[in-house]
């Protein structure tokens, strides 16, 4: 995709609940003997047993809708709510509109620490389960969890698995698509002088069954402009250490090469920028690189991807 200000030309190629008490009824001995029930202490019930929706529906924030997490508040009324939610309303029950206070509701703590529940990506493929207070942190780095955009112009907000980022970059951010491990950028810009921290493009390629986005961009690194190409691999970091790639540029008798791995999407494009963890071009080079005149930028950026034995 072209930047803003220059042109380009890109070249391929080649469940379960758990109560507070557990009541067992035994079978009645005569029609005159009241049945007899046994009652098992909270601390004894069976763990390992997945939440049904209506102890799920107790652990739900009223406010945000999420799990609740401890410790948790109540009203006098019984109004539950999570601690991060009774900062955001002030202190008043968002039912009843009583004065929340620091009231624990110990109980449904308690109610919590017995359960184990699905991760919330089951959806996607995940199959683990979880004790409630440890499922948090697994979330953060389910390896089913939905990727964010990788485009970089924007802030885009769609998030997604692999297939379903592909096909909304190429329709609706327009990114050019192509096959193979080899390629070929011409980027031509009219006005080198300026550098906005816009001048960028991705292109995505397909290479070995998987998909690896080319960044490349201009941006001020302290007092000096430079332009940057890198890779991102549209997958784990797991994965993306099994490829490496380089990139080539030059002009002149002289070129620069880089080899690298490409960096996981889970990384977000700025990081990866800022981490410098590419081929980097002082600007002054990328017109030497040039020739000319130097009033026009003309670089060509080779490279090639391939996977590690």
């Amino acid at each position: 995709m072209a930047p803003a200000g220059g042109t380009c030309e890109e070249v391929h190629e080649p469940y379960t609940a758990v109560a507070e008490y557990n009541v067992v009824i035994s079978k009645q001995e005569t029609n005159s003997t009241p049945a007899k029930s046994s009652i098992v202490p909270l601390g004894q019930v069976q763990r390992g047993i997945c939440s049904n929706a209506g102890v799920d529906a107790l652990l739900e924030c009223p406010v945000c809708t999420n799990l609740m997490y401890s410790p948790i508040f109540q009203c006098l009324n019984g109004h539950t709510l999570c601690s991060t939610c009774k900062i955001r309303v002030h202190n008043v029950c968002p039912i009843c509109r009583s004065e929340l206070g620091d009231i624990r509701c110990l109980a449904l703590e308690k109610v919590a620490e017995s359960l184990e529940l699905p991760c919330r990506y089951k959806n996607l493929g995940c199959r683990e389960i979880f004790q409630y207070f440890s499922k948090p942190g697994h979330e953060q780095q389910c390896q089913f969890r939905p990727y964010n955009c990788p485009y970089a112009g924007s802030e885009c907000s769609i998030t997604g698995d692999i297939p379903t980022l592909v096909a909304h970059l190429r329709e609706d951010h327009k990114v050019d698509m192509h096959n193979g491990c080899t390629f070929n950028h011409r980027y031509v810009k009219s006005n080198p002088q300026e550098v906005e921290n816009a001048t960028w493009m991705l292109t995505v390629f397909n290479c070995f069954g998987r998909q690896f986005c080319l960044h490349f961009e201009a941006f001020q690194l302290g007092i000096a402009p430079v332009y940057m190409a890198f890779l991102r691999f549209m997958g784990e970091e797991n994965e993306a250490r099994k490829f490496s790639y380089s990139l080539e540029v030059g002009g002149n008798g002289r070129k620069l090469t880089w080899v690298g791995k490409p960096r996981s999407i889970r990384d977000g494009h700025r990081k990866v920028r800022d981490s410098l963890d590419g081929l980097i071009i002082q600007r002054s080079m990328a017109l030497y690189f040039s020739g000319g005149d130097r009033q026009e930028l003309k670089l060509r950026v080779a490279g090639h991807i391939w996977k590690e034995e």
